[in-house]
């Protein structure tokens, strides 16, 4: 049985060039109680899977096939197993975007204010990648808005601790604001306007009829006390097999606490059974919580 009024959906931001998806946000929304959690999966955490490269945010580029008018719903439709996977819930639609489209979006916004944390400072002229941001709360326009989402660290070094857990948090903190702005009065009545850009920006799933529903029942939402944004908690670091590969596992209990208590869906709780998630024991040897190991296979 489901709650009533509770949506879920999976948003996964895509590399053009690889066509992995380094950004995976499971959100939950309640549109009775007006409140949205968000959960980031780590694109670094193994599956239980047989085929050679195991991180989930491969998921979607391994099973997409070669057909351009059916890939994006293959590799959705296998990256929301993986999810379901992860956390017991299999997402009720789906929203793809490119990085080049965020840009897009920002500016049909008309900006979006943003605090940023500290100096990005960052230059790749290999990648033609140039990342130069002021800290402080500024009006973002749709490039300095990429320029945020997708900075790591800087070229000196500096701001590399937190990784990509570091950058997911930066990006949490973004969507939070990107959300407050299009709760304002003056945008809500552009609202119309707005679901045509997002929708030529990205794909999805969701009708029109839908995101226009969702929109306009989101209005009187507390931002400061209605959005919260997470992170699947990782249980153990390693790396893995001839390539030594970064690889992540998740936190069994820390996810069916996040979920249960904050987005799950579902009348009844999500149990430990209804996951598949890997578990790395002390020898480097693996387990999984349910299901049969597939890594050797």
């Amino acid at each position: 049985g489901r709650k009533e009024g509770v949506y879920t959906i999976l948003v996964a931001g895509k590399d053009v060039v690889s066509g992995a998806t380094d950004t995976m946000l499971l959100v939950s929304y309640d549109s009775k109680a007006k409140t949205l959690y968000g959960l980031n999966l780590p694109r670094d955490t193994m599956m239980n899977v047989s085929t050679s490269s195991k991180r989930l945010n491969t998921i979607y580029a391994y099973n997409r096939g070669r057909d351009k008018e059916t890939q994006t719903e293959k590799g959705m439709t296998a990256l929301k197993g993986a999810v379901s996977d992860l956390t017991g819930i299999y997402p009720d639609f789906y929203v793809v975007v490119e990085w080049e489209a965020i840009g897009n979006l920002v500016n049909a916004l008309g900006g979006v204010e943003f605090n940023v944390p500290y100096l990005m400072d960052y230059k790749d002229p290999e990648q033609d990648l140039y990342i130069y941001q002021e800290p402080g709360l500024r009006l973002l326009n749709g490039d300095d808005a990429m320029q945020v989402i997708r900075h790591r660290q800087n070229s000196d070094g500096s701001h590399a601790a937190g990784g990509d857990v570091g950058r997911l948090e930066v990006q949490q903190d973004f969507l939070k604001a990107v959300v407050k702005k299009c709760l304002q009065p003056a945008v809500v009545l552009k609202l119309p306007d707005l679901v045509d850009v997002f929708k030529k920006n990205v794909e999805t799933d969701l009708t029109v009829g839908n995101l226009v529903a969702l929109a306009q029942s989101a209005i009187g939402m507390d931002v400061n006390t209605g959005i919260e944004f997470g992170t699947a908690p990782i249980a153990s670091s390693f790396r893995y097999g001839p390539a030594k590969a970064a690889m992540v596992t998740l936190d069994a209990q820390g996810i069916l606490e996040i979920v249960n208590g904050k987005m799950n869906p579902y009348l009844e709780s999500v149990e430990l059974s209804d996951l598949e998630l890997l578990v790395r024991r002390n020898d480097g040897s693996f387990y999984v919580t349910s299901g049969q190991l597939k890594l050797n296979s």
